[in-house]
């Protein structure tokens, strides 16, 4: 598989948030949202070539993580990505996944972490067309929601927003208590700013309230 890296932190995001937790980045996206951020998975995809046992012996190293996080770009296309979730099933890991809900695999998987991506998240430019066709894939998000534990989060970049959540989650018969949203940006001054009223948002509409963690611990910055 292609590893763009493998690190120990926190989980900064959704219902484990504070979690320590190994996370492993595949790279490759069949998505290029506008405001990735991590576009070395995704618009210039980078990393190496690891065999299972490598990035299983490499995760060992943590030796106090009992969870372990997969994430991209977008995983589900990893090659080997349901061999990878079953290896670590074998050792007793929870297992988090974190997807944008277009692809379907048969994972190992204890919190299946979607992320259906909003009209917010289309690029300009030659991956316009590509990214709209692919973002919302319905019939795979009820397969995973049927199949998974599950969260789906939301980011959310302005008011507006909201009607796209509340339309998808009506049409996938998703629970309030299942739905987070989270403030768009990597700053913590965006973050604040926005999660002041999306936080309130939730509060209006019974749903969870996620911030990024990790940029208030470490900025933005890889490997953590």
């Amino acid at each position: 598989m292609r590893i763009s890296e493998i690190f120990y932190s926190v989980q900064g995001e959704g219902s484990l948030m504070g979690v320590p937790s190994i996370f492993v980045r595949t790279t490759g996206c069949n998505l290029r949202c506008s405001w990735c951020d991590t576009p070395y998975t995704s618009w210039h995809p980078e990393g190496e070539e690891l065999s299972l046992d490598s990035i299983l012996a490499k995760t060992a190293e943590y030796r106090a993580a009992q969870h372990v996080v997969i994430t991209g770009g977008e995983p589900m296309i990893a090659p080997a990505i349901v061999e990878l979730t079953k290896r670590y099933r074998e050792l007793g890991m929870h297992i988090t996944l974190e997807t944008a809900g277009t692809v379907f695999a048969d994972v190992e998987c204890d919190l299946m972490s979607i992320s259906p991506k909003l009209s917010n998240s289309t690029p300009e430019g030659p991956f316009r067309q590509q990214h709209e066709r692919l973002r919302l894939q319905t019939e795979v998000l009820r397969r995973l929601m049927e199949r998974y534990p599950y969260q789906l989060k939301f980011v959310i970049a302005n008011r507006a927003d909201l009607e796209e959540v509340q339309s998808l989650t009506a049409e996938l018969h998703a629970p309030a208590a299942n739905v987070i949203l989270m403030p768009e940006g990597i700053t913590t001054e965006i973050q604040s700013e926005r999660g002041a009223w999306v936080a309130e948002l939730c509060k209006e509409h019974g749903y969870r309230f996620s911030p990024r963690l990790h940029l208030y611990l470490y900025g933005n910055k890889r490997g953590t």
